[in-house]
C-alpha cells in the first residue's frame, strides 16, 4: 500500500543518508512539495535548530503517526 506523504507530516527516513550525517529512523517535518512524490523535508535538533534540509522521495520516508487510524 502506498502511503500518503502531506506537508508538515512528521516522518522518519527509510534508509541512510551517509553524506549528509542522517541515520535510519532519523525524524523530520515535510515542509514542502517539491514535485509528485517528492518532498523537502527539515531536520532539527531538541533546540529546534535545522542542521539539515534535503529533497527526498516518499520510499525514503514513513510518516509516523501520533493517534490511532479512523477504522
Amino acid at each position: 500500500m502506498k502511503q500518503k506523504v502531506n506537508l508538515l507530516d512528521v516522518v522518519a527516513l527509510t534508509q541512510e543518508i551517509l553524506d549528509r550525517d542522517l541515520s535510519l529512523g532519523q525524524v523530520g517535518t515535510v515542509v514542502e512539495l517539491l514535485a509528485p512524490d517528492v518532498y523537502e523535508v527539515e531536520f532539527t535538533d531538541n533546540e529546534g535548530r535545522a542542521f539539515a534540509e534535503l529533497a527526498l522521495r516518499a520510499d525514503q520516508l514513513l510518516v509516523l503517526h501520533y493517534e490511532p487510524a479512523m477504522a
